[in-house]
């Protein structure tokens, strides 16, 4: 993966714009975070292969980033990426590291279903 470059990052969530597409979306402080004390809380949420049609996609901030999506009856929105990737498949990775490199959030999008 890279760090975010938002030009590029902003034409790929155009490409997807009204598609049916694949989601792929996580947060997580849990296992990714076995640092944190005992009492700390954990929290996570996860979807796969959720399908989804947005129309406006779009990246804001200076790093770490935020992503949204918004589709006819709501929306999608993902905060803290830091890094992406355009694998061979055409799919849209990004991800989000804290400073030691553990993923805290991943927000994935794909014209076919991901593997499980």
């Amino acid at each position: 993966m890279n760090p975010i470059n938002k030009s590029i990052v902003q034409g790929a969530l155009d490409s997807f714009l009204n598609r049916d597409v694949y989601l792929h979306l996580e947060t997580t402080n849990g296992a990714y975070a076995v640092h944190r004390q005992e009492s700390s809380m954990t929290v996570g949420a996860y979807i796969r292969n959720g399908r989804i049609s947005f129309n406006r996609g779009v990246i804001t901030g200076e790093g770490p980033y935020r992503v949204g999506l918004k589709t006819d009856l709501g929306g999608v929105y993902a905060e803290g990426l830091t890094d992406f990737e355009i694998d061979r498949k055409e799919r849209l990775l990004l991800a989000g590291h804290d400073q030691e490199g553990r993923l805290a959030v991943a927000l994935e999008l794909s014209l076919s279903p991901f593997e499980l």
